[in-house]
């Protein structure tokens, strides 16, 4: 069941009985200050991954990877952002993101049942006889779950079914999961002090925006057999937890921007160490990385990538950090290897631990909005590789963070889900400046924003895969805190290589607002 272990319900005990210790004036004192910012929520939530097997019209057997973060509403019904891509086969490049809804019930005292939901977008390798449509995929689940601590593992009996294609199939998977809790600020606590015992939000320290290139070995070839050794400029994001002095685990997306290979897409998840070089602020070491990528022609068989190589870190004293990193990546199965190298720009999420240090961390930090949304954005005008012109929509997850009352970074991701562009999938960050509050319709505000990244796949005229958007919006803030966000924007869409192509987009976003520090 979604429901907080003891440990989080005294931690949030200690933190209520602080912020009322906090807010009681002493007797004969002059007026108190204001009294710091505290978390003014924590929920339980789950990280879970699932398999998947599924066989394709053509009788081929593949099996999707799923992961998904899943955010309590209560004690049975939770939700998140979820990612399936292709792990057995060869078919590596099917990828789909969206969001799933699952609601629990508890069996015994260590048992739960579990029934969810997932809605997504995306697709990968097609041919005549295997085709994802227009992109859009469902896939309901039950399954039973044996809890361990904090961990669980059960088996499913789940459907994977794309309603505009022939992929569909019914099969038994497994699931493991990690409990864990999502807490965070009131986003009306936005500017002011604020002080916390514990990471807010997804978990996160830091998200980079990146950029880089691979170059393939000259025994790489595409799925045609053909030789492929032509540089690939690569754009994307990764986030950041760290657990020790050097030492973190994280996840990261990327897609091809440059050279030919539109459409592909990787998503890994890493860990690595630095050390100081000299001055604490400059760090070197080295990362591992593995997961799932393919698309764009690039054969990496079942999609199972490896990844490894040296980092440098150079923390500036501002709170952003410069890395670079350089080494080899390589499909497990199929014919992709390459060296690598990627420069990225890292911007702190919320105010990481101080290791080293025992109880609370009374250190204080500004309290600033993070957003996380889901979008259904229009494309009404889009050609495509064969010269036709349709209208595409597209699924997508965003996300916000305030770097100051008035800007905010962004990222998002999604793949296309209604039209015939299947498999084409997108991933951009970017800058916005938004207006603040207004006196007379403080529930309202209005902004504009820029984002560039890549995108490709499913037939779409993108050359290179680098595209460019932009989009003014207005957004209702709902609810006592206002944590529910709905969002319209309205903008253009271009693409930045070969035969250049642009078309109007129509955003329309409902999001979840929370808050938190910034270092």
């Amino acid at each position: 069941m979604f429901k907080p272990s003891p440990t989080s319900l005294a931690t949030t005990g200690l933190l209520l009985a602080l912020n009322a210790a906090a807010q009681t004036p002493t007797s004969g004192a002059a007026a108190p200050m204001a009294p710091m910012a505290r978390i003014a929520e924590s929920r339980p939530a789950a990280l879970e991954s699932n398999w998947t097997p599924l066989r394709l019209p053509t009788g081929e057997r593949i099996a999707l990877l799923g992961g998904s973060y899943l955010m309590a509403i209560d004690e049975e019904w939770g939700f998140g952002p979820s990612v399936y891509g292709a792990a057995k086969g060869n078919y590596g490049g099917v990828f789909t993101v969206g969001l799933t809804a699952q609601r629990r019930w508890r069996l015994g005292q260590s048992t739960h049942l579990a029934a969810g939901l997932y809605a997504g977008a995306g697709g990968g390798l097609s041919s005549s006889q295997v085709r994802f449509g227009g992109g859009l995929m469902l896939r309901p689940e039950l399954s039973i779950r044996t809890e361990m601590g904090s961990w669980y593992a059960g088996v499913s009996l789940n459907h994977v079914r794309f309603p505009s294609g022939n992929v569909r199939g019914s099969s038994v998977g497994f699931v493991l999961g990690r409990a864990g809790s999502f807490a965070g600020f009131s986003p009306l606590d936005a500017g002011r002090q604020g002080r916390a015992s514990q990471r807010t939000g997804l978990g996160f320290d830091e998200i980079a925006v990146q950029a880089g290139f691979y170059k393939p070995r000259q025994s790489t070839r595409n799925r045609s057999g053909d030789v492929s050794n032509a540089r690939m400029g690569k754009a994307g994001a990764d986030l950041r937890h760290y657990i020790a002095e050097g030492s973190w685990w994280g996840v990261e997306a990327s897609g091809a921007a440059q050279g030919g290979a539109d459409g592909y897409m990787e998503v890994l998840a890493n860990a690595g160490q630095d050390w100081a070089l000299g001055h604490p602020s400059l760090r070197v070491g080295g990362q591992l990385a593995l997961g799932l990528g393919g698309g764009g022609n690039v054969d990496t068989g079942s999609g199972w990538l490896l990844r490894a190589g040296p980092t440098l870190r150079w923390q500036t004293p501002w709170g952003p950090s410069l890395r670079l990193d350089a080494g080899l990546a390589r499909a497990t199965a199929g014919n992709f290897k390459a060296g690598f190298v990627r420069l990225g720009l890292s911007m702190p999420l919320d105010r990481g631990p101080r290791f080293g240090t025992f109880g609370l961390d009374d250190v204080p930090g500004t309290v600033r909005t993070q957003q996380l949304f889901t979008s259904i954005q229009h494309l009404p005008k889009v050609r495509f590789k064969d010269g036709r012109q349709e209208a595409v929509t597209h699924l997508g997850l965003m996300m916000t963070r305030e770097l100051s009352p008035s800007v905010y970074g962004a990222a998002q991701a999604g793949s296309a889900a209604w039209g015939s562009a299947g498999a084409y999938s997108y991933g951009l960050v970017g800058l916005g400046l938004q207006t603040q509050p207004l006196a007379s319709q403080p529930r309202w505000r209005v902004g504009a924003e820029l984002l560039a990244g890549a995108a490709g796949g499913g037939g779409v005229a993108v050359r290179g895969g680098a595209v460019l958007q932009g989009e003014a919006w207005t957004q209702l803030n709902l609810g006592e805190q206002e944590r529910l966000r709905l969002r319209v924007g309205l903008g253009q869409w271009r693409t930045l290589r070969g035969e250049q192509q642009s078309s109007p987009v129509l955003n329309v976003s409902v999001g979840y607002a929370f808050g938190s520090l910034l270092r």
